[in-house]
């Protein structure tokens, strides 16, 4: 059986989860493996699934409200012991200054274009492989 990848998805938003579901793909690359999506509406449904462990790289909406991705990006890499990638959905271009000081590790900007989320989601993928190893 092929290993597979868990990523959290965060959005308030359903639509907004379904799009990079669809966007990405069960197989974002070649060279990494299938991925499972575990979808979070809520910052403590995010904080409980990081605590449980078993996730591979998150993918936050910096738009979700009450708790905005960057928040929550810059919160978890505060508390979360070997946290995951960060995979950052930003509004506008211009709002990835606001990436870089959440620690997100990769940024696209909405509407969502699905090569860049693909690329940005695989090359995640392969850096927690290999920091893993």
């Amino acid at each position: 059986m092929q290993p597979t990848a868990t990523v959290l998805v965060y959005s308030d938003d359903a639509n907004t989860r379904e799009q990079v579901r669809l966007a990405a793909g069960r197989r974002p690359a070649a060279d990494v493996p299938s991925v499972e999506y575990l979808e979070c509406a809520t910052l403590p449904a995010v904080l409980s699934a990081l605590e449980k462990g078993g996730i591979d790289v998150c993918v936050l909406d910096g738009e979700a409200v009450p708790a905005g991705g960057m928040g929550v990006c810059r919160q978890i890499k505060d508390e979360i012991f070997n946290c995951p990638p960060v995979l950052l959905l930003i509004g506008r271009p211009t709002d990835s200054w606001l990436a870089t000081w959440s620690r997100a590790e990769a940024v696209v900007s909405h509407p969502l274009d699905p090569v860049a989320l693909t690329d940005s989601l695989a090359g995640l993928l392969r850096q927690r492989r290999q920091n893993a190893a």
